[in-house]
């Protein structure tokens, strides 16, 4: 048996687990009509691959019609979803992984205007901010109709062939009724702590009744909601003892703080800049004080952190869940002495955030996270023989192309103009809070050493310089540089984003800031220089600043933009600059819906607009390569080789990937790498 503390065995109520490593309950949104289909499959079945103990689905899976779906939730209403669950369970329990799904009825955290239109139902009549839902107030026979329909849900999670439930109680219905903020009833459902907790001991019974008391049942609930007249952290101790006297419940997972606005669940699912696992002592005072198996799982990103929560007594079982979206085989690789090559979890958010605006979760640079059905986790070695390819540009797409050919067993070369690799990502792990980025570049650096890949930086290659190599294959993947020319007049007076990040601008007094990306480049660039003697506007032509970041990221942005009085104007466009005799610019603004023009006199304009391409080594290439540089899309969509001939005397295949192509994020970048170089 190994003395790692992570790759102990535990039994969890009925559950024997190999490892101490669990991934939380959480929603991908990868579910079909509901139900839990190939890819949701594939997602937990690469997980159980690589070795994980527990594998929890399900996040907020449904358990009643007025319960209606928020972010593609599994949908435990009917028995038709029994055999999806057992197709689930017997793949992953073939790799020795136990499954369990979470359970819930979302009360007042969904939509009136979805599902079966059904009203939502609350102990209260209290709104929710974040889904902007006003509840119906439960009735009598809503209450009793609820807690027999969870006790049906986990019926079928057991006949699905899964190990157990969790209770979801955290800004959903049943903790809704345990908090003052939320519950201002007089009736036996309110008013004591006794009939607060009421309904929450009618569900756990009727859980038992149904699946039986040999099933793991646990429950993942708020101890502390950290907001004025809501729950302490006194009375979450106080309730978790009530809930678990007497063996009723097997396991807590412990949450601390509220998600019914933007700003509470950016504490809850802590992003970069937040310290590591923010609450880890706090889980480790409610095991200390509750005596039953306790897991937690917050920005818990890196395996030194997990071994210590273990080691020291914190935890029971640790709950790395966003580190599993970026490396499901962290098990695998503990065991293989391998840690140093874990796909380190950066923190960007971008899985969560993704699932509100894109419908998915995927993982900021692990493209093949949610499609494990088409894409590979571990690549796999070339059939034909081993080809010399060149890289150019050692950004995201770069890399990422470089370390997946390399893996296929091609010779490889990566050229990059700078004295090291990165491209933008660098820029963007300029502010101090975002500089988790780098772990990246550095990731994908050492995979290339690893791998045998050969980096040559301070290489500003052209034609010549990748044509010397004698390449079969030429990937450019040299990027793009910051676009101005949307601008009517005096583009050149404005400084750029990476101007500002990279160093090369002294500003002062004055600053107008124009974003029309909506991204993060606009908003890192401000907050980067927000404060002192620097007097900042934001200006966008949408609606809202920041239209394209997620919910779990836009908080830090606006805490440190009112904390330094920047001022955010929507519904602008800035039309031109011009530079006035005292040497300050005026910066011409339009208002689309009054047809107005404003004037703002300013020190220093900064434009986000995305990149053009940086493409003249692609197009000096692109006579002279077999396939003209075209990618065939019907074969990278079909995952086969890329075959096309325009020039049957081209001596090499050409490719670009990245902002090469067009201005895109760096998931965009490594998506690209990935899918075209694995069937290199």
């Amino acid at each position: 048996m190994s003395l790692d503390p992570l790759l102990q065995p535990f039994r969890l109520g009925p559950v024997e687990l190999s490892n101490r490593i669990v991934s939380a309950s959480h929603e991908p949104a990868y579910s079909e009509d509901g139900m839990p289909g190939e890819r949701y499959l594939a997602y937990h079945r690469e997980k159980a691959r690589g070795g994980i103990a527990m594998t929890m689905i399900g996040g907020s899976a449904v358990v009643a019609p007025d319960s209606p779906p928020a972010f593609g939730n599994l949908d435990l209403t009917g028995d038709r979803i029994i055999p999806w669950f057992r197709r689930l369970a017997d793949a992953v329990h073939a790799h020795g992984t136990a499954v369990t799904c979470q359970i819930t009825h979302l009360g007042r955290r969904t939509s009136s205007y979805t599902g079966h239109w059904l009203p939502l139902v609350a102990p209260s009549g209290v709104r929710e901010p974040a889904h902007r839902a006003f509840p119906k107030i439960a009735e009598d026979e809503d209450i009793e109709r609820i807690i027999r329909a969870y006790g049906a849900a986990a019926r079928r999670c057991r006949e699905g062939g899964l190990d157990g439930v969790e209770i979801q109680a955290y800004g959903h219905l049943l903790d809704s009724f345990w908090s003052p903020l939320t519950n201002h009833r007089d009736d036996r459902w309110g008013g004591s702590l006794d009939n607060r907790l009421r309904m929450a001991h009618a569900v756990i019974d009727e859980i038992r009744a149904q699946a039986g008391e040999d099933f793991l049942v646990g429950i993942r609930m708020v101890f502390d909601e950290q907001r004025p007249g809501g729950l302490t952290a006194s009375d979450g101790l106080e309730i978790g003892r009530r809930l678990t006297t007497g063996g009723r419940l097997d396991f807590v997972s412990v949450i601390k703080g509220h998600i019914d606005t933007d700003e509470g669940l950016s504490h809850v699912i802590a992003n970069m800049g937040a310290p590591s696992a923010p609450h880890l002592d706090f889980a480790g005072e409610v095991r200390a004080a509750l005596g039953v198996p306790v897991m937690h799982s917050n920005r818990i990103n890196d395996v030194a952190t997990a071994r210590y929560a273990i080691r020291e007594g914190k935890l029971d079982l640790v709950a790395m869940t966003r580190a599993h979206l970026a490396d499901p085989h962290i098990v695998a690789r503990i065991r293989a002495g391998a840690e140093q090559r874990i796909r380190p979890c950066v923190g960007a958010g971008y899985c969560i955030d993704r699932i509100y605006e894109g419908g998915e979760a995927l993982c900021i640079h692990n493209a093949a996270t949610g499609r494990e059905q088409h894409l590979p986790q571990s690549i796999p070695a070339a059939a034909g023989p081993a080809r010399r390819v060149v890289v150019v540009g050692a950004g995201p797409a770069g890399l990422e192309a470089a370390r997946v050919c390399a893996a296929r067993g091609h010779r490889v070369t990566v050229f990059e103009a700078n004295d090291q690799p990165g491209g933008q990502v660098r820029l963007a792990a300029v502010p101090a809070r975002r500089r988790e980025l780098l772990a990246i570049v550095d990731w994908l650096a050492a995979e290339l050493d690893h791998l045998g890949a050969e980096l040559r930086c301070n290489v500003y290659a052209e034609a010549d310089e990748v044509l010397a190599e004698e390449p079969d294959v030429i990937i450019v993947a040299t990027g793009g540089l910051p676009n101005t020319e949307f601008l009517a007049e005096g583009a050149e007076l404005a400084h750029s984003t990476w101007d500002v990040l990279g160093g090369h601008v002294r500003l002062h007094g004055e600053v107008l800031l124009y974003d029309d990306n909506g991204q993060h480049p606009g908003f890192s660039c401000a907050e980067h220089i927000c404060g002192g003697d620097i007097r900042l506007e934001i200006v966008t032509p949408e609606r809202m600043v920041a239209q394209q970041i997620g919910g779990t990221n836009f908080p830090a942005y606006l805490r440190a933009f009112y904390r330094h009085g920047v001022t955010l104007t929507p519904d602008r466009y800035l039309i031109g600059l011009s530079r006035q005799a005292d040497g300050r610019l005026s910066a011409r603004l339009h208002n689309d819906y009054t047809g107005e023009a404003e004037l703002r006199r300013v020190d220093h304009v900064i434009v986000e607009h995305g990149t053009t391409p940086l493409d003249e080594v692609y197009e000096s290439l692109k006579p002279a390569s077999r396939n003209h540089g075209e990618v065939d899309l019907d074969a990278l969509l079909a995952g086969r080789p890329q075959s096309l001939t325009h020039n049957p005397d081209g001596r090499y295949q050409l490719f670009r990937l990245g902002d090469a192509v067009a201005s895109r994020n760096i998931h965009a970048a490594i998506y690209d790498a990935l899918r075209l170089c694995k069937d290199l």
